[in-house]
């Protein structure tokens, strides 16, 4: 079956889901219960599609379609969307009860729409189709993310609603030279009739700055971290996890496919804005309480490594050596992948831990290891995958990364052999930082004694949302484990975008990049090595655990002689303070507030701590919402007249 049709099934199954929602609205809970169900069929399809075509080859996909087009790039794009989605569609069905009456069929609306224009963008081969997906993608999410109606979230919203519209100007900007020099609004017109020289150039910087303002990387992530936190969690995992790789889709489609990566400075400027973005991500995430914020954070952090390898594709490209073009883009792939499945894990686990805790606040929470045991356990699966932990997906793909970094500090010339240790340093620095963020995570919020009431009395989440959240986490499992397996399909890919030969970067249970003389992995071999080495200790608790027990102690902990109180407890702070002090000058001169909230929202009537009423605001914002809208309309239905292509 033609890999569209199976798209074509997904995106009904999401349409379908919409109006139960809608129709269903009187009967709240028994509508969105079946809404869930047929949103994950909507999921199901859409990795089906993805899969036949990564799996059978691209001879299956239509390659020269003038509005939809399914090539390895979209179809690992339409896998991590439909993953995330069907996650999220499951969970949604005991979370919503949280929303029952509360307008939680509106917000499952928008949910729909939302992974409906998400998954058509994303096959879209056309100009104008890709302008009108890429304006209801944000009218969803700025929604959803003002769903709530509080004064912070439409402050939240605003912020993105302004800043989404300046990247889809940049980015219209870029898509107007390349149509106006292919004179067409296909995107294989693109590729046929590639701009040159200074323009080509432009039209990279047009396309960075927009999609790298969608990715939330740093300088641009104001947004990400108002917007994340307040939307539903189920709605904001789709944000965090999905909607941000759309801005990784079109800086490979712009700077990759249609202009070639012709120019060795762009893949530099890419490499260190991804190096900069992931060390900044995780500081900013260590110095948090919010654990939701905290989240948001690491999706900046994640974005940045991702962009690292995507960097040096293009230094290979640009430089002539395709080995080292093939090892930077397949890490980068495989680590799109790898953080929509652990960033999904720990979204939705966090998500579970508010709807419990009814607070976002860390230093609430404690000893949730107990009342919760089954989030527990696929959180810290989440944790060590996003530290890149072996034998999870995250180190895998960080350590193809790594052995890119490694090929082109040996490869061209001097400004090569700098690169190549700068980007090793800084994604160390970045992996040690993540380990010690999540240790802080999980120990505040699993581990010790409960540091409240709620805490203390809280329980487990129901089955749908515990089954979405271990089904993300056994993939992690599969995703490190199964490399061996994997990691080749990773390699078909990025030989397809960069229309090379397919290279074996595996044999037998082993993984290698590329040349086998440089390195080797085999995960399966660490994980058995780990669950062996994990026998020895578990034996020796089981053998003296009689001895252990009856010495156990149950007063208050020792206090260094002095009298303990609660507050003697580890706190968020406490973890990370000898951190912030070391790295005092990044944290004291970090900006309190972004572009948008200094200069434009004051003179909205919002003020930056958002005081006001909802009253005094609400009048200038809708505005702005209708200025805005009112402008992208008028872009999308007189664009053919700017450009002059008919």
């Amino acid at each position: 079956m033609n890999p569209l049709i199976l798209v074509l099934f997904a995106l009904i199954c999401y349409a379908i889901a919409a109006l139960v929602s809608w129709v269903g609205r009187k009967q709240e809970q028994e509508s969105l219960r079946i809404a869930g169900v047929i949103s994950a069929f909507g999921g199901l399809f859409g990795v089906l599609a993805g899969l036949t075509t990564i799996v059978c080859g691209d001879d299956l996909a239509d390659k020269v379609g003038r509005i939809v087009n399914m090539d390895m790039l979209s179809a690992l794009m339409v896998v991590v969307i439909s993953v995330v989605t069907m996650a999220a569609s499951v969970y949604s069905i005991n979370y919503l009860k949280e929303y029952l009456g509360k307008g939680g069929w509106k917000i499952n609306i928008l949910f729909n729409v939302f992974a409906t224009a998400m998954t058509a963008l994303v096959v879209s081969a056309n100009v104008m189709l890709f302008i009108v997906l890429m304006e209801i993608i944000s009218l969803a999410s700025w929604l959803i993310v003002i769903s709530d109606g509080s004064v912070a979230s439409k402050k939240a919203g605003l912020q993105y609603f302004i800043a989404d519209h300046v990247a889809s100007v940049l980015i219209m900007a870029a898509f107007l030279i390349l149509s106006l020099q292919a004179n067409s609004y296909s995107f294989s017109a693109f590729t046929h009739h590639p701009v040159t020289g200074t323009t080509a150039s432009l039209v990279f910087l047009l396309a960075l700055a927009g999609f790298g303002i969608k990715a939330a990387g740093i300088g641009f992530h104001g947004w990400l971290a108002k917007a994340y936190p307040i939307a539903p969690s189920y709605c904001s995992t789709l944000i965090s996890c999905v909607m941000v790789k759309i801005g990784i889709y079109g800086i490979l489609k712009v700077g990759v496919l249609f202009l070639g990566a012709t120019q060795l400075w762009w893949g530099f400027l890419v490499l260190i804005f991804g190096a900069l973005s992931s060390v900044l991500g995780v500081m900013y995430a260590l110095a948090e309480h919010d654990i939701k914020r905290l989240l948001a954070y690491h999706t900046i952090e994640n974005i940045g490594i991702i962009l690292i390898g995507v960097g040096v594709s293009m230094i290979g490209i640009a430089s002539h050596h395709p080995t080292l073009a093939l090892l930077g883009l397949l890490g980068a792939l495989y680590h799109l992948l790898n953080h929509a499945v652990f960033k999904g894990l720990l979204c939705l686990g966090s998500g579970s831990i508010v709807y419990r805790m009814h607070t976002k606040d860390m230093d609430k929470m404690g000893g949730l290891g107990k009342t919760m045991p089954k989030t527990a356990i696929t959180f810290l699966i989440g944790t060590l995958a996003i530290c890149a932990l072996p034998p999870l997906n995250g180190f895998v793909s960080e350590w193809f990364i790594y052995q890119s970094l490694f090929s082109l500090g040996k490869t061209g010339s001097v400004v090569n052999m700098l690169a190549g240790p700068f980007g090793m340093v800084m994604l160390a620095l970045t992996g040690a930082l993540a380990c010690m963020c999540f240790v802080k995570v999980y120990g505040i919020c699993f581990a010790g004694a409960p540091k409240t009431e709620q805490a203390a009395t809280t329980r487990e989440v129901g089955p749908a949302m515990v089954t979405a959240t271990s089904a993300l986490a056994v993939l992690c499992v599969v995703l490190g484990i199964g490399s061996p397996w994997i990691a080749p399909y990773f390699s078909a890919i990025a030989s397809s975008i960069l229309h090379i030969a397919p290279v074996s970067v595996a044999d037998g249970m082993a993984v290698y990049p590329v040349a086998a003389n440089q390195a080797i992995l085999s995960t399966p071999v660490i994980a058995i090595a780990l669950v062996l080495l994990t026998l020895v200790p578990a034996s020796l608790l089981y053998a003296f655990r009689q001895r252990r027990l009856a010495r156990r102690q149950q007063g208050d902990p020792w206090a260094c002689g002095y009298q303990y109180e609660h507050r003697m407890t580890v706190s968020a702070a406490g973890v990370t303070r000898p951190m912030r002090h070391m790295f005092g000058f990044i944290y004291n001169n970090r900006p309190q507030h972004s572009l948008i909230e200094r200069y434009v929202l004051p003179r909205l009537c919002l003020t930056t701590d958002g005081s006001q009423s909802a009253e005094d605001n609400g009048l200038d914002s809708r505005k702005v919402y209708l200025l805005c809208s009112t402008v992208a309309l008028f872009v999308v239905l007189f664009f053919p007249f700017m450009s002059g292509v008919s």
